[in-house]
């Protein structure tokens, strides 16, 4: 079947979902946000309040300010998801590169023998080196200038990966006792910190991207701990759960041991306050809020 659906204008858009029962109290207003955020867009957030998803009418006395209430929400998550995955990344990238560099020297990521697949090895290198050429940083210029190292030291390295990048290396590092010791900062086994930056690396870019972040389920999600801390233990949940909640629980413990005395999770109970959201669409239990790391 051929798509044969033309174009709508804005007011046509508008138009169509009054028809479809959304109540518009402000047409300028409304008319505003759709030319400037996409129909198609904020369809992801009026969706749940359809009654019916295959003629889409909704909820009676559904508003658009309701549908973007939750718009502005998801938004304002993603900003509060960011802030704590730049702290845990700038965090992963010193505590690997200290590590790193004081037990195998400064460019011990030039030895292919302290990684583990020597294809991804080679693969993550090339990255690295496409990364440094194309690299404006002043530092990087200069330490490519003076010095004949094909690569700079990995302190300096690092700080033009990608949080992606950080994962594969911290990933692909051969021996599980590295690994352990740069896990061990966060009170978590290696195999849980290996799975969460995998995991975080996909909810940096579903953020980077601007999708949608509240009710998503994710495809790659993090592994559960089974030992540790008990706070964490009796905070995440073990279903299985591919929604939020476990990774905002992971970011929430992170946050705790890299800036003790953070506003986090603070700024995420007034984000839910103010635009008046249940959380249970993004995952979270009915007892959350008694739960060690969300009890404060």
């Amino acid at each position: 079947m051929r798509f044969s659906k033309p174009p709508l204008s804005h007011d046509a858009q508008l138009d169509l979902l009054q028809q479809r029962g959304l109540v518009i109290d402000d047409r300028s207003r409304a008319l505003h946000y759709l030319s400037h955020l996409n129909y198609y867009r904020l369809g992801a957030y009026w969706l749940p309040f359809e009654s019916d998803h295959e003629s889409h009418e909704f909820q009676s006395g559904t508003t658009f300010e309701q549908v973007l209430n939750l718009y502005i929400f998801d938004r304002e998550l993603r900003l509060l998801v960011l802030d704590a995955l730049e702290r845990i990344e700038v965090s992963v990238r010193a505590g690997w590169a200290y590590y790193m560099a004081h037990t195998y020297g400064p460019h011990c990521h030039l030895n292919p023998e302290l990684f583990k697949a020597r294809w991804h090895y080679a693969r993550h290198r090339q990255q690295l080196e496409k990364a440094v050429r194309h690299s404006q940083e002043t530092f990087i210029r200069h330490l490519q200038q003076e010095y004949e190292e094909p690569l700079p030291p990995i302190w300096a390295l690092v700080e033009v990966m990608t949080f992606g990048q950080i994962s594969q290396w911290f990933t692909n590092t051969r021996h599980r006792a590295d690994r352990n010791a740069v896990a061990r900062r966060y009170g978590i086994d290696e195999r849980i910190l290996v799975s969460l930056m995998h995991h975080l690396t996909t909810v940096r870019n579903t953020c980077a991207h601007h999708a949608r972040l509240w009710n998503r389920e994710f495809t790659v999600i993090p592994t559960t701990p089974t030992k540790g801390p008990e706070a964490l233990l009796e905070s995440v949940r073990h279903d299985g759960d591919r929604r939020l909640y476990n990774t905002l629980t992971m970011l929430l413990f992170l946050m705790n041991t890299i800036n003790p005395g953070h506003h986090w999770h603070s700024r995420f109970f007034g984000l839910l306050e103010s635009h008046a959201i249940d959380p249970e669409a993004m995952g979270f239990p009915p007892d959350w809020r008694n739960r060690p790391l969300w009890n404060c």
